[in-house]
């Protein structure tokens, strides 16, 4: 039966527009089967399928060469509604589209906001956000819906980002462990940012270079937990050669004209070692830290997963895997869900100042770090 809703449900669901390599993946979920690209000056860019304009999935993604998109400064999104996909003249509705202005990140002071393991909560986590005033970026950590058991739960992802960038403002997408549980765990990277389909992935923001990196599950493939639907440390094996070809193209990675800040952004903290049976890939993740601390030299580790605030120095008590700098694990929340803090980082010449904030509004800087 034909849903008549969607003949008057004529608003856009807003965008999110993720940082991934040398573009932008500009991403809509939509509740009703559409067609959909983006004009980026005189230019479209389809969200199609080897020719094919998509419309199976209820989310699209357009990728944009990040220096077309920074140049326009403006984007605008086009949908045309399926009625009926028939193989020979289907009906689709006219088109309906709507602009936004887009903000890149240009260099200097530059504001980001942190919120990893909010496991489907938005209020609380967007009234911490808000509280550290206007950003330049948004950086998602994992864990942002409680599982992938339904599709549905990855609304959590974009109604935290129409919150908090408005489709106007970069974003920064690192997948968390919680999110390869549940029957659509396979399917979240076409629901997410991805670099030919891996969830792993260099960005750039103005004079700011990332790596996010995904180290899947937090125990043995072989936990009972995970019933054998994972092959974790398979992944993490290509993932290591992934850094090791950053590594070998440098110049066009961390050592590229304008870079000034280096970070790594990976919801779980991997140099620390902990209990069984989170004590797993202990020659893996050491391997990691050296290559980072001994090739990338990054300025900051930013984490997740350990449902608290803390700062963690290269050497320090929690440094079991030699440390590649400054590791900051950057979400907290109460055991009831009813309280959320995040991290804010300024970046700025030569030092990133790092403000704790929280729902309640309180804002509270807890550590620069001084960049060599």
């Amino acid at each position: 039966m034909l849903n008549l809703k969607m003949f008057f449900d004529k608003e856009l669901p807003t965008p999110a527009v993720f940082a991934v390599g040398t573009e932008y993946q500009i991403m809509v979920p939509v509740k009703y089967r559409s067609l959909m690209w983006v004009k980026v000056g005189d230019k479209c860019y389809y969200d199609d399928s080897n020719g094919i304009l998509r419309s199976l999935d209820k989310i699209h993604r357009m990728r944009v060469p990040a220096a077309e998109l920074e140049k326009a400064g403006k984007y605008t999104v086009c949908e045309r509604r399926i009625i009926r996909r028939k193989p020979y003249f289907p009906i689709i509705q006219p088109e309906t589209e709507k602009e936004f202005d887009f903000y890149p990140v240009k260099g200097g002071k530059t504001r980001a906001y942190h919120i990893s393991d909010t496991h489907n909560m938005v209020e609380t986590p967007v009234k911490a956000a808000k509280a550290f005033g206007k950003i330049d970026f948004l950086i998602l950590n994992g864990d942002i819906p409680n599982h992938s058991g339904n599709p549905k739960y990855f609304n959590t992802i974009y109604d935290i980002c129409a919150q908090l960038t408005h489709g106007n403002i970069p974003v920064v997408f690192a997948r968390g462990n919680h999110d390869l549980r549940g029957l659509y765990a396979e399917k979240i990277a076409d629901y997410t940012p991805n670099w030919n389909g891996n969830t792993y992935f260099t960005f750039r923001l103005g004079d700011i270079w990332g790596i996010a990196l995904d180290c899947g599950e937090d125990k043995p493939d072989t936990n009972d937990e995970y019933g054998g639907t994972i092959c974790c440390h398979a992944f993490r094996e290509r993932e290591t050669q992934f850094i090791k070809d950053i590594i070998k193209h440098a110049d066009e990675e961390y050592l590229a004209e304008g870079v000034k800040h280096r970070a790594v952004v990976c919801h779980f903290p991997f140099t620390n070692r902990p209990n069984p049976p989170f004590d797993i890939e202990e020659e893996l993740y050491t391997e990691w830290a050296k290559l980072l601390k001994e090739n990338i030299k990054p300025h900051a580790m930013i984490c997740g997963h350990t449902h608290d605030i803390r700062v963690s120095e290269a050497g320090s008590e929690l440094d079991k895997r030699g440390q590649p700098c400054v590791m900051l694990t950057c979400a907290d929340k109460t055991r009831d869900c009813e309280d959320y803090s995040g991290i804010g980082f300024e970046f700025d010449e030569n030092r990133i100042d790092v403000y704790r904030t929280d729902n309640t509004g309180k804002v509270e800087k807890i550590y620069t770090i001084h960049e060599e």
